[in-house]
């Protein structure tokens, strides 16, 4: 533990007159002050839930085949100076965890490993992407989260209450269900955006009153989706893979457990091949939506010529008649009825012509 002061307690967020509601295991004992979650594993099976944080370190002593998880949602300096000297977190690691906007990535340190990731979100209707940061401090007896936003933490209890069977990997049992949990959602956006791509592309063909402008901007906020996601499982590649070598020395891995991470790694590298092929699927789209556009007008700027051509013939022929000089009729009833004749089969006779070229 740290003998650093303890900071005053923070409001919840939102109605200040209201009470927000609690994580299902928060704990009351200071420190810390930010909502945590705690859990104890001994022997293959979960043995503790939800106890203070400040327990950890007897817990531990008292068990030494039990590893721990702890939890906390957005903590401060303070918060995580109360793990740091239990645990030997590194300084640097603390700030980046601490700090936002991290890039996804496993930093290897004496005593742990940090890593940094992002679970996601995709709202397919508003083409909006939300991301969870999330950092983890990996010991070879705990598993430390922070979250600085919101995350389904019950779903990650979940996953891993339901494979028992591996608990007895310890720590790497813990980190198993975390990773998997990250990447398979991402791989689950990655699968809705191409989904997404699928209707869209379905709609390039579509006649449409007024042509293009959905399929543009629909694109382009795609675009924009895609290149947010690329940069937060792109990395995750890197990430699984660095966890997969350092799996011996580090604890995280026991044989049984080598097939698990393994098909993390191959759903990882499913949904980034997934990330990669949306740019350029999003690239044929637009490129596609531009040569539609591109026929539609040459067929509008090919019938206007053809209109133009047919109104030539009879402004042609009142030109003609028009002359201040003596004709064939002129001054006659039967010069009109001869000008309306020229003007009525000359125009007939191109407008077939015409359409039998599919000009009209």
């Amino acid at each position: 533990m740290t003998d650093a002061p303890v900071p005053a307690p923070r409001p919840a967020a939102g109605d200040p007159q209201t009470p927000g509601a609690h994580d299902r295991s928060v704990t009351t004992a200071q420190p810390p002050q930010c909502p945590t979650r705690t859990r104890l594993y001994q022997q293959g099976r979960m043995t503790a839930e939800g106890f203070p944080a400040e327990e950890i370190s007897d817990r531990l002593a008292s068990a030494p085949d039990a590893v721990v998880w702890l939890d906390l949602h957005e903590p401060n300096e303070a918060d995580l100076g109360i793990v740091v000297q239990e645990f030997g977190l590194h300084p640097l690691a603390v700030e980046d965890a601490i700090q936002d906007e991290q890039r996804p990535k496993l930093d290897r340190y004496p005593t742990h490993l940090f890593a940094n990731m992002y679970a996601v979100a995709f709202d397919a209707e508003s083409a909006d992407l939300s991301a969870t940061e999330i950092s983890a401090f990996v010991t070879p007896r705990a598993l430390i989260t922070v979250r600085k936003s919101a995350f389904d933490v019950d779903a990650l209890q979940d996953r891993w209450d339901a494979s028992p069977e591996l608990a007895s990997g310890g720590v790497g049992f813990l980190v198993h269900g975390l990773l998997d949990a990250v990447v398979d959602g991402q791989y689950d956006v990655s699968e809705q955006l191409d989904d997404t791509l699928d209707d869209l592309e379905d709609q390039v063909f579509v006649p449409r009153r007024d042509a293009g402008t959905d399929i543009r901007r629909r694109a382009f906020e795609l675009r924009r989706v895609v290149l947010q996601l690329r940069r937060l499982v792109a990395p995750m590649r890197e990430v699984v893979e660095r966890v997969l070598r350092n799996t011996g020395e580090h604890h995280l891995a026991h044989d049984f457990l080598t097939p698990y991470y393994e098909d993390v790694h191959d759903h990882v590298l499913r949904a980034a091949e997934t990330v990669e092929n949306a740019r350029d699927r999003i690239a044929s789209i637009l490129e596609s939506e531009q040569n539609i556009q591109g026929q539609q007008l040459n067929e509008v700027t090919k019938k206007l010529a053809a209109w133009a051509a047919i109104i030539a013939v009879p402004t042609a022929v009142t030109g003609y008649y028009g002359q201040n000089v003596p004709y064939p009729g002129f001054d006659q009833h039967w010069g009109w009825i001869t000008s309306t004749a020229v003007i009525v089969i000359l125009s007939a006779g191109l407008w077939l012509l015409l359409r039998r070229r599919n000009w009209l």
